[in-house]
């Protein structure tokens, strides 16, 4: 842990970080004000904050712009228990964030007998990940936040493009990392997950943090070589730079075109859908066969990832859709496919239909 001397003055550093300014703070706050809807005025914000640099910059410049938005800024700090140190960092943070008169909620993982253990879900990135967004929604359903903060950066952006790359993912996978979206797919409560920091690299974070005599904990995981976006960080990444400088901005700019272009062309795609037989309101159960497959095959491979996911089904694979199409092509016979949750996709001559497990037989 990084820990300057000027800790030790207690709640004036919370003064001086109130008082900061910087050519970043003037950045973020300049990309604020061009994207209103990413953190509003005067909203309650739930930060997830680990301790490390990226979280802790994005708390430092929080409270130099909140005097200027209006924000009231709530802490929250989940424990996976899956490192020995976890939980004396957690308390160290904690401890910071008392002498500083910040509000930090606490979760450590398995506290709840509905939990797993940590043990038993050790180095599960997606069991983690859930488990993470699960306790951050319920926080702020109890503070009344419609944003969540996290403190995601283009460096993160541009390990999850080429993981993305390598895995064949589909154009939606590569535009992954949005500044905005919902907390769950499910828009349940009307949270959203807000991303501000994409517009600095994790260089930038590790700066601000000196600048600003920020403490920063180390996650010593994130030097464990069997995850694949540690290897691409310290592997990957630093060679492509030493190729090309600026490579992870331009990574992330990538992934950014990839989803604004994603959102144009979601447009279109809606209205072929409901011309199949689809509606804006309520999604169907049945699309035209013969409409599909007349279209374009990056038209029939957008239109039918939309309808899936209206009914919550995600093909992770660009391979997978391509499959399933090549089997819907006209002259080609009936036949049904198994999907995620229960669902199943069934065609004759002339229609598709999903059925899920409670769906009434044919």
């Amino acid at each position: 842990m990084i820990l300057p001397p000027q800790l030790h003055n207690g709640a004036s550093q919370l003064a001086e970080l109130e008082r900061a300014w910087s050519r970043e703070h003037l950045r973020l706050h300049r990309h604020l004000r061009r994207q209103p809807a990413l953190l509003p005025q005067g909203e309650t914000l739930l930060l997830a904050v680990s301790g490390g640099q990226d979280s802790m910059a994005l708390l430092g410049l929080l409270l130099g712009l909140r005097r200027l938005h209006g924000w009231r800024l709530l802490l929250w700090h989940g424990d996976h228990g899956w490192r020995q140190d976890s939980r004396r960092q957690a308390e160290d943070l904690e401890a910071w964030c008392q002498g500083q008169h910040l509000s930090l909620r606490r979760d450590h993982w398995g506290a709840s007998a509905a939990e797993p253990a940590a043990s038993s879900a050790r180095g599960n990135e997606a069991l983690a990940r859930q488990w993470r967004y699960a306790r951050l929604e319920h926080h702020a359903i109890a503070a009344a936040s419609s944003r969540v903060v996290t403190g995601h950066t283009a460096s993160d952006r541009a390990e999850t493009l080429l993981l993305h790359l390598a895995r064949g993912s589909h154009r939606r996978g590569l535009g992954s990392l949005r500044s905005l979206r919902p907390l769950h797919d499910s828009q349940g409560h009307g949270i959203l997950l807000g991303r501000p920091l994409l517009i600095f690299s994790r260089d930038d974070t590790d700066r601000i943090c000196r600048n600003l005599g920020l403490p920063v904990w180390h996650d010593s995981s994130n030097d464990d070589r069997r995850f694949s976006r540690n290897r691409i960080r310290s592997e990957v990444l630093p060679v492509l730079e030493q190729l090309h400088p600026g490579a992870t901005r331009r990574l992330s700019g990538t992934a950014e075109r990839l989803q604004q272009e994603q959102d144009q062309a979601g447009e279109w795609v809606q209205v072929a859908l409901q011309w199949l037989g689809g509606d804006n309101e309520q999604p169907v159960q049945q699309l035209d066969r013969d409409r599909l497959t007349g279209l374009q095959p990056a038209n029939q491979a957008a239109v039918l990832a939309l309808w899936l996911q209206q009914h919550g089904i995600t093909l992770g694979h660009a391979d997978q859709i391509s499959q399933l199409l090549s089997r819907l092509q006209r002259g080609l016979p009936p036949g049904q496919v198994d999907l995620a949750a229960g669902w199943q996709l069934r065609w004759n001559r002339s229609r598709l239909e999903l059925l899920s497990a409670t769906s009434p037989g044919p």
